[in-house]
């Protein structure tokens, strides 16, 4: 199985939770995992890709958009992703290939665990709606706040998390 896991990151938190994620999957002796930034993710998908992993932060309880990238930058984020995010890097692959599987995931805020909306639910329906992969599972990891850090526990299960998917593709 051939792994390549796409992540959005503003505070470095969604990278750990996404390098963690493709370690679970090289656990796994499933083949090789390639982790790459939304910004340099490739559309369409390479040839022999078998999981996509997608991973970005919930940002206003979806993915985020332009507008709360800049918000982001403007509060102190990493420069340099506020162009491209996964909302628009999944509108650019092709449609009606279901063949691939695709897991989603997002990291979101502890303090609003049971509040509605997700990144990773909003880009497993795109997924689904846009017939763009068949999906297999969705997560959510927990930070303390914006910035992180990630709470205790969130990489373990990131790593015991891509060690599952690769029973599932």
């Amino acid at each position: 199985m051939t792994a390549l896991v796409v992540h959005e990151s503003h505070w470095g938190n969604t990278r750990q939770v996404a390098q963690a994620i493709a370690d679970g999957l090289a656990d796994s002796d499933g083949g090789p995992v390639q982790v790459v930034d939304v910004a340099a993710a490739p559309s369409p998908l390479p040839a022999g890709v078998d999981l996509v992993v997608l991973g970005g932060p919930t940002h206003a309880f979806s993915m985020s958009r332009p507008t709360t990238r800049r918000d982001a930058h403007d509060h102190g984020a990493e420069p340099g992703h506020e162009g491209r995010g996964i909302r628009e890097w999944l509108a650019t692959l092709p449609t009606g290939d279901t063949s691939c599987a695709v897991a989603t995931f997002d990291t979101r805020a502890e303090q609003v665990r049971r509040l509605p909306g997700s990144a990773a639910r909003a880009a497993g329906r795109f997924v689904s709606r846009h017939r763009l992969g068949r999906m297999v599972a969705t997560e959510s990891f927990y930070v303390e706040d914006s910035p992180g850090p990630l709470v205790d526990g969130e990489l373990e299960r990131a790593r015991a998390w891509g060690r599952a998917l690769a029973s599932l593709a």
